[in-house]
């Protein structure tokens, strides 16, 4: 009887998955099991099978003696396991978390977490909870996977989970190389980004009465698992980020195209970068919390336009890089090492009125990582202009003139960012260290396609060279000069 109801457990849980799934999950825990795969292990003793995080480490051996599709994958699931090599798909801290979160699992008849051998119907259910589950399914594995034992856990906790499960995409995106083009040689240190993001995912922690514990009182405030669920209900990260570390950290339905939509644009393709030599503002876990935050249409892709490192401390060479080139992403670095910016939705046009819409967002990058968004307050979303005697000539998304959320002022390396105490139009605080900053490098990225009437346009003057010729005999300035350059080719990247 006790048989029959782990059986149909096992099967309830496996018929969420397709066939080639269910094939994929099978074939995995059997070889991680020992079970030969014959005809015998395909019958209801197949369930009777066992394994050990001792045992997956001990047969590292049989690493270099498989060959094959199939040995690839069990290769890849057993360095998974691997405590020894530095060079393993997942850290070792998520590894064991993993372990602990499938010891979790209840089977009838059986008490969870005792045993330290992990069951097939066990294994099967934990892939079936947290890659096709709902909140509630999860949060029992996870909170297992957060702590061994059961009851309330404390903030800190979590916030180790946290940031063990961002450091675990990185590095497993590192690893299969699904960067897309980014690295961590062209990326600051992603340690940083690692713990701002998780910050930034613990501060939607929040207690039943709705209060959300902050700093010291956060790491020792106790939450128990009705509170822990609610946060992985709101907070669709912690899900995202689980099913890439098991996806692609066990290479496990890692390639099942209609079950990877919500990983498809975690990262977003970086063009405009190989062979330049430059270190990004971004990091890597930075990327992915901004990118989530965009449009749909306009996460694919993220091209370089404009850094000041490689074209100069210029605002004309600024305005020539940016303007026309569709919705981007603008980053700041101040003299005291803060990390900020904007995205602006609409391409930036040289003129004294505002542009842009209600999608422009501010965000800061260091010390913490958030985005800020529009209240509806005004539309001065964003501001582009230069050579005006009347109007200010600068860079600028929020609040007002004099005063905007975020400003860079023509004379390049000048800027401000005055929130009292915050900015009107995107409720954003203070970004800089200081009100009155100076800039110490700036990057702008085009983001999604780059529109295509813009490719290839030319000035008036170059289709007219008699307009040049008479504006020249005036005695005029080409007042477009420096405003543009030669359109680059798209350059793959990866």
């Amino acid at each position: 009887k006790m048989g029959n109801a782990e059986s149909n457990a096992y099967h309830n849980h496996l018929s969420r998955f397709l066939p080639e799934e269910q094939t994929d999950i099978d074939g995995v825990f059997d070889t991680l099991s020992g079970s030969s795969g014959s005809a015998g292990g395909k019958n209801a003793k197949a369930t009777k099978k066992t394994m050990t995080l001792a045992a997956l480490q001990a047969r590292q051996s049989i690493i270099h003696d498989t060959s094959g599709i199939y040995s690839s994958l069990i290769k890849c699931v057993l360095c998974c396991f691997s405590q020894a090599h530095t060079r393993e798909a997942l850290p070792e801290p998520m590894t064991v978390r993993l372990y602990n979160g499938m010891k979790s699992i209840d089977l009838p008849g059986k008490s969870s977490g005792l045993s330290e051998q992990i069951a097939k119907e066990q294994f099967v259910i934990f892939m079936s909870d947290l890659l096709k589950g709902n909140a509630d399914e999860k949060i029992t594995i996870i909170m297992r996977m957060i702590s061994k034992t059961e009851g309330p856990v404390k903030g800190k906790q979590i916030q180790e989970f946290t940031e063990d499960l961002v450091m675990s995409v990185v590095h497993v995106l590192n690893y299969r190389k699904e960067l897309k083009g980014w690295n961590l040689e062209n990326t600051r240190d992603s340690a940083s980004g690692i713990k701002t993001l998780a910050s930034q995912l613990l501060s939607e922690l929040k207690l039943a009465d709705g209060t959300k514990p902050v700093g010291p009182q956060l790491l020792e405030t106790s939450f128990n698992p009705s509170v822990i669920e609610d946060w992985v209900y709101r907070v669709p990260q912690i899900s995202v980020f689980l099913s890439v570390v098991i996806r692609q950290g066990l290479h496990v339905l890692h390639s099942i195209p209609d079950q990877t939509n919500d990983i498809l644009n975690l990262v977003p393709r970086c063009k405009g970068m190989k062979g330049r030599g430059l270190v990004s503002l971004f990091d890597i876990p930075t990327i992915i919390y901004i990118n989530s935050h965009l449009p749909a249409e306009l996460q694919h892709k993220w091209q370089l336009l404009f850094s000041s490192r490689l074209h100069g401390e210029s605002f004309s060479q600024l305005c020539g890089h940016i303007v026309n080139k569709g919705p981007c992403i603008v980053i700041l670095k101040d003299l005291d090492g803060f990390l900020f910016g904007g995205f602006a939705s609409h391409s930036w046009e040289v003129k004294p009125q505002f542009q842009g819409d209600n999608r422009c967002f501010l965000f800061s990058v260091f010390p913490s990582l958030a985005v800020y968004t529009y209240t509806g307050y005004n539309d001065h979303f964003m501001y582009l202009n230069n050579g005006q005697q009347t109007m200010p000539n600068g860079l600028g998304m929020g609040g007002q003139h004099g005063y905007f959320g975020l400003w860079i002022d023509s004379d390049y390396g000048k800027g401000h960012s005055k929130a009292k105490p915050r900015c009107t139009t995107y409720n954003s605080p203070q970004l800089s260290a200081k009100e009155d900053f100076t800039l110490d490098a700036m990057e702008v990225w085009a983001v999604g396609d780059v529109p295509e009437s813009t490719k290839g346009k030319k000035s008036i003057l170059d289709v007219d060279p008699q307009a040049q010729a008479l504006l020249e005999m005036a005695g005029k300035s080409r007042q477009s000069e420096g405003l543009r350059e030669p359109i680059e080719e798209d350059e793959d990247d990866e």
